[in-house]
């Protein structure tokens, strides 16, 4: 296991008995699980050291060294603009923050500013604390919720790779037109796009696969309430997959209709559980409904 420290770009390692007597190469790759181009990024730029030295990669080490790797600090291409953002967790590798709808996650041609990514440098030059912004999810504009984003190409790396094996839970909040009649279910439906270019996905055959699961939470006379939990991560998948149940959700125009009720999907990326990268620990991030999904809720109650 990865030692926990208080630099971000630095991992160190504190050679124990066990591993006594192995080359630096398979502590590097087999006992820091790190991935090829991190540890040849950072021996291109002699980042890799045992006991303050670089050494050959086949050196063998002994009980009691210290290996360590610094990564590359990398600049923001973005410009710091003071937009309002809540941070929900914070560590040495990552950084959690509970995104508002109407938020675009980082600069495109349509929204060259007022972006998230321009609302951490800004964070970042408050508290002296700089790193390249690495978003490990992404959500669309109107979707509100939590957003992960690594600090270093360690914890880009590691989250990463959780999503691909599927050990990040991802749960989501949303209010769907109509009556759902299971309690809980799960839709295996593959999703491509309409057609070329479309922003519009579809279920269809030859998409990629996704699994959601679902489950009721609140039910109304016009509406039901879903805790939703994804197995792969598709754009649109929860949209798209609630339109083919035949419960759209409420605002969605893309895959339903707009509502006096609410000015977008009603759709919440409410909690994670992954694990921290260093330490293995199991984190679990939640996070508050937003004011218009609850005024929705009580709207229709």
């Amino acid at each position: 296991m990865i030692n926990t420290n208080e630099e971000t770009n630095k991992l160190k390692f504190l050679v124990d008995e066990e591993h006594a007597g192995i080359h630096l190469k398979e502590v590097l790759y087999d006992v820091m699980k790190l991935s090829s181009r991190l540890v040849r990024r950072a021996k291109r730029k002699k980042g890799i050291l045992v006991n303050g030295h670089k050494i050959p990669f086949h050196s063998t080490l002994r009980k009691n060294d210290l290996v360590e790797v610094i990564m590359e600090d990398e600049p923001n291409q973005f410009e710091p603009e003071d937009i309002n953002i809540d941070i929900v967790y914070e560590d040495v590798d990552l950084i959690i923050i509970n995104k508002q709808p109407g938020l675009v996650v980082h600069p495109t041609k349509g929204h060259p500013t007022g972006t998230l990514a321009n609302a951490l440098v800004h964070h970042m030059n408050k508290t002296r604390n700089t790193f390249k912004i690495r978003f490990v999810n992404r959500l669309d504009r109107d979707t509100s919720g939590l957003i992960i984003v690594a600090k270093n190409s360690f914890g880009q790396q590691e989250l990463s790779k959780q999503m691909q094996e599927n050990k990040v839970d991802k749960y989501y909040l949303t209010v769907v037109e109509g009556q759902v009649s299971e309690n809980k279910g799960t839709i295996f439906a593959p999703i491509g796009r309409e057609y070329e270019d479309s922003i519009k996905r579809v279920v269809m055959e030859g998409g990629q696969d996704c699994i959601t699961h679902f489950q009721v939470t609140e039910r109304m006379k016009k509406a039901t309430v879903l805790e939703i939990k994804l197995e792969t991560g598709r754009t649109h998948q929860i949209r798209v997959h609630m339109d083919y149940m035949g419960h759209a959700l409420i605002g969605d125009e893309l895959y339903g209709k707009t509502s006096e009720l609410i000015g977008r999907q009603a759709l919440h990326a409410k909690k994670l559980a992954f694990n921290q990268p260093r330490t293995g620990e199991r984190i679990v991030v939640d996070s508050t409904i937003p004011k218009d999904i609850e005024n929705l809720i009580n709207s229709l109650k």
